[in-house]
């Protein structure tokens, strides 16, 4: 029986937090057994809660980023809210936030003056440009630093820039900022200090860029959009079969080109045709070296195409919608599925990648608005009474 101990259980995170990155961020330590206090305004919340009501009436990214927290309503400009915060992170192992620009050092929550009353104390400071430099102050969006980060410029077709169809720039950050807080909680443990962590939205997807960046190093020409082909490697994307059913193949070495042009297309002599002997070859004559694909197929079905990729090992993929993901039977096999509670009731949730054989991962409920704000005053020592009249006049 594999045993119950986290690696995360008995830390304490407190996040003030909204939309994706940070959400995101403490959702992965909630996963890990921390306690995730998320402080959020009294009445309205994180505004991520009404981005839609795709799930039961609840927001398909709240709902994706939130579970296993406790959320606290907290009016951090009233006086007894800023005492409410400071009592939580006198005794908290972690602060995450991703306030507006200048926002929590404006409440006296800089790390500076944080570590004075708890040294031990990691505070994660995550915003779209970092706390220094001309775009220090500039509001930040996913799509926005898609913008940035020179995203859109390598993404969509000749004609025409395409965006991301998910958060990448918001879990880029998220990530980032988990993993530099369990490499400051590793740090802690070794010099028993804590850490301040300046993470921003632009450097993170930067880092993601880095191979379209050298591939246009010193002014040489960037990958071109390329739709749903690798822009550089060839061929490396869908192809259409006789049937009109779609079919995602990628090659990425020599050998594999031999096999290819001997087992999948049947034309061995293709292989060794000087337009095609090398990938930088193959990328300069795609229109051409499409075609020849594309021809081959045309008397084949998708299912026929996909026997002979498989036969000759050949990388390739269906081109799911998302039902079809909802529904793939590589995540039924290996049991990633379960269920988390929600106040729209049991919802099915995906387990974090990953199977560590010495522990599961926490799958608790995501919370409702202000659920467990009076279970935890009460932990700080306020009694019924005094939280009901914190609530009355709008602290809590």
């Amino acid at each position: 029986m594999m045993p119950s101990t986290r690696p995360l259980e008995g830390i304490t995170v407190v996040s003030l937090e909204h939309a994706i990155a940070a959400p995101f961020c403490t959702r992965q330590l909630a996963d890990m057994g921390a306690r995730v206090i998320k402080v959020e305004r009294p009445g309205v919340g994180d505004f991520a809660r009404g981005y839609d009501e795709r799930v039961n009436g609840l927001s398909s990214h709240f709902v994706w980023t939130n579970r296993s927290k406790e959320s606290l309503t907290l009016n951090l400009k009233d006086a007894e809210g800023k005492a409410i915060i400071g009592k939580l992170l006198d005794q908290a192992d972690v602060l995450v936030q991703n306030l507006a620009p200048g926002a929590a050092a404006g409440l006296g929550l800089s790390a500076a003056v944080l570590h004075k009353k708890n040294p031990r104390l990691i505070v994660c400071d995550i915003s779209g440009y970092g706390e220094n430099g001309p775009y220090r102050d500039k509001k930040a969006y996913d799509l926005l630093i898609q913008s940035e980060a020179g995203f859109l410029s390598v993404t969509g077709t000749a004609g025409e820039q395409a965006k991301a169809g998910c958060s990448i720039a918001d879990i880029a950050a998220g990530m980032y900022a988990y993993s530099h807080i369990l490499a400051a909680l590793i740090k802690r443990g070794r010099d028993g200090s804590g850490s301040h962590i300046d993470l921003s939205m632009l450097e993170s997807l930067t880092e993601w860029m880095s191979f379209p960046m050298y591939y246009a190093y010193q002014g040489a020409s960037a990958p071109v959009r390329s739709g749903a082909e690798h822009a550089t490697i060839y061929p490396y994307g869908p192809f259409t079969a006789g049937d009109g059913k779609v079919v995602m193949l990628g090659l990425q070495n020599e050998r594999e080109w031999k096999v290819f042009c001997e087992s999948v297309l049947q034309d061995p002599a293709l292989a060794h045709d000087a337009r095609f002997s090398t990938n930088s070859r193959r990328h300069e004559n795609r229109a051409e070296l499409r075609k020849l694909i594309l021809d081959m197929f045309a008397p084949l079905t998708a299912q026929e195409v996909v026997a002979r990729l498989d036969q000759a090992q050949i990388a390739n993929a269906s081109v799911n919608t998302m039902q079809d993901l909802w529904e793939h039977p590589q995540l039924a096999a290996r049991e990633r599925w379960t269920e988390v509670g929600s106040p729209a009731g049991s919802l099915p949730a995906l387990l974090p990648p990953g199977v560590n054989n010495t522990f599961d991962f926490r799958m608790d409920a995501i919370p409702a608005l202000g659920q467990h704000t009076d279970a935890i005053l009460a932990k700080l020592g306020y009694a019924q009474g005094e939280i009901d009249t914190l609530r009355a006049r709008g602290a809590v």
